[in-house]
């Protein structure tokens, strides 16, 4: 029996494609694309999609959360931000949402965020 090479270019390029396929929640797995690094980038792709926006089997939300969402409510709590754009999130968002915004909150620094919104007002972006 051999050993698929999961390091070779045609593993990731379908690992790739299942993951993208996977993130989506509206997609369904292509049956007709049964190879190893698809199938493993779907459920993975899945995997991490139901951890961020609960389980497909219960519905899709309204907005999708995604790693770049939960960075920047990572980054609102490490400046001490309050949040306030929080409509149409399920619950089981807020919950994953929370423990993002609270692991920035208890890293804030306070010195950090006033350097920070000096700089950034010195190139121009005003934070309120």
């Amino acid at each position: 029996m051999a050993i698929k090479n999961i390091f070779g270019s045609s593993y990731r390029q379908d690992y790739l494609e299942g993951y993208a396929n996977g993130q989506n929640p509206k997609v369904q797995m292509d049956n007709e694309k049964s190879s190893l690094g698809y199938i493993s980038g779907f459920n993975s792709g899945r995997m991490d999609y139901e951890e961020m926006n609960g389980q497909i089997s219960k519905g899709i939300p309204t907005r999708i959360v995604t790693i770049k969402i939960l960075e920047d409510f990572l980054l609102a709590g490490l400046l001490g931000l309050s949040i306030e754009e929080t409509d149409d999130y399920t619950p089981f968002q807020l919950s994953v949402i929370a423990k993002w915004y609270i692991s920035g909150v208890e890293n804030y620094d306070p010195s950090h965020s006033t350097y920070l919104f000096d700089v950034l007002e010195d190139i121009g972006i005003q934070i309120d």
